[in-house]
């Protein structure tokens, strides 16, 4: 399974691919779509011709986006929530399935704990992917979620496998 994991942002949005194969998981690219400057729509716009040609360059078979909560203020949490529905759009628009997760559960998932430090993200997306060359910490996020989904999928198919033999 490819997963293409996404860590929203308006001016600089994560995203990491990796292969996974029951509990081994590989590396295969990292890095950021970056807005530039000019109004709303044209960085959305932006946002969205880039992840568009991420996922068209490394075909995941599903995506997985960090889900986002309240910014210090309103106006911020807007603009990021835009930019979070480019996260949701083009994978869904490719015809993959996407799946969300809060920034604690990836952080549990990832790193053992809820409330871990970005550092500590890194060192873990590190272990896990032995080799990998970070392109920074919204790349290590979104490899981070694609870490996290990977696990919560293979997880899912064990349990509807166990279900079926039942």
């Amino acid at each position: 399974m490819r997963v293409l994991g996404i860590d929203p942002g308006l001016r600089t949005l994560g995203w990491g691919v990796i292969e996974a194969e029951g509990g081994r998981l590989a590396h295969l690219a990292n890095g950021h779509c970056r807005s530039g400057e000019g109004g709303l729509p044209e960085r959305l716009l932006s946002l969205h011709a880039q992840l568009t040609d991420v996922v068209a360059r490394w075909a995941p078979d599903c995506a997985a986006v960090e889900q986002t909560f309240v910014n210090k203020d309103a106006a911020g949490t807007l603009k990021l929530g835009q930019a979070r529905g480019i996260a949701l759009l083009v994978p869904a628009q490719a015809g993959l399935a996407v799946d969300e997760y809060a920034p604690n559960q990836v952080k549990k998932t990832v790193v053992g704990v809820g409330h871990a430090a970005k550092e500590q993200i890194q060192h873990m997306v590190r272990m896990q992917l032995p080799g990998v060359e970070i392109a920074g910490p919204d790349a290590a996020d979104a490899l981070a979620v694609a870490i996290c989904h990977a696990h919560h999928a293979n997880g899912r198919r064990l349990h509807a496998l166990a279900g079926a033999a039942r």
